[in-house]
């Protein structure tokens, strides 16, 4: 089937009391492996590219890549900007065709990530492209991604004011998640979830999930997240793969042969995230 939005996957998951997997994506075959995983467990999928990877290849080959992919899918697959780090970059990318956009103005003032927000809100509307925003800062560090110490929780009263200013669609709040490797079992502020998720209408997402244990995740989905974001798990898993074959045979030089075994190391990795966050069956 073609490309959809997060709209309507995000509010049926809000109602059902479950979360839609985003997963990002960096080559053909992590592409492939979510996909997959996606049509065996009938689950609706989003995948996600970051500013540093479209820089690496750009938005138009990634986009080509999920839209075949989608295509050939039986299951609902979102194309999303993941942290669009600017105007012009969410511009471009709505330009490409891809059917949801991240900005995030996290790192500038409140009145500054309002004005961003809602001129990229107002810019995308027309085609009916949903809008994510960042309020608090998600901490660690991934691809050109610097959340700082990762202490600026969002504040429910300002999540309130936040939504109401800038008509975006759904909000990736601040609880104590980061982006990379974690250095020991990350401490959500749940409490603060629920604080919001009670203020605050629309779909609330999860960064920074790799390495956050399953119970936790879960806890968070029951408290009101409806997207899950994977990142740097996937490229573990992926280079695991990768590594595995050329560790067992040093003269391989088809790269087909070593990719096609990170391929299969995501797909199992996706498939497990997405029965942690209650898709299966739902597409």
């Amino acid at each position: 089937m073609a490309l959809v939005t997060t709209k309507q996957l995000m509010l049926d998951a809000q109602k059902g009391g479950y979360a839609i997997g985003a997963f990002n994506v960096e080559n053909m075959e992590m592409v492939q492996a979510v996909v997959a995983a996606a049509e065996e467990l009938k689950s609706p999928v989003i995948m996600q590219t970051t500013p540093s990877t479209v820089k690496y290849a750009d938005l138009a080959y990634f986009y080509a890549n999920v839209r075949a992919a989608a295509e050939m899918a039986s299951v609902p697959v979102v194309m999303h900007l993941d942290h669009g780090s600017s105007f012009e970059l969410a511009m471009r990318a709505l330009r490409v065709g891809y059917t949801s956009i991240m900005i995030d103005g996290s790192h500038e003032g409140f009145a500054e990530n309002i004005a961003v927000t809602k001129a990229v809100v107002d810019a995308c509307h027309p085609s009916k492209v949903p809008v994510e925003a960042e309020l608090g800062k998600v901490g660690g560090k991934e691809d050109d991604l610097d959340g700082g110490e990762g202490d600026g929780y969002t504040v429910p009263s300002e999540a309130l004011e936040f939504v109401n200013a800038t008509g975006v669609d759904s909000l990736a709040v601040a609880i104590g998640t980061a982006h990379g490797v974690y250095k020991g079992v990350p401490k959500l502020d749940v409490n603060r979830l629920s604080e919001i998720r009670e203020v605050v209408s629309v779909p609330l997402v999860l960064h920074g999930t790799s390495g956050v244990p399953d119970d936790a995740v879960r806890e968070c989905i029951r408290r009101g997240i409806c997207k899950v974001n994977y990142a740097t798990d996937l490229r573990i898993a992926f280079t695991k793969g990768v590594k595995e074959v050329l560790d067992a045979n040093p003269e391989t030089i088809d790269p087909k042969k070593y990719n096609a075994c990170g391929r299969e190391y995501v797909k199992q990795y996706v498939m497990g995230k997405m029965e942690v966050c209650g898709s299966v069956g739902k597409a």
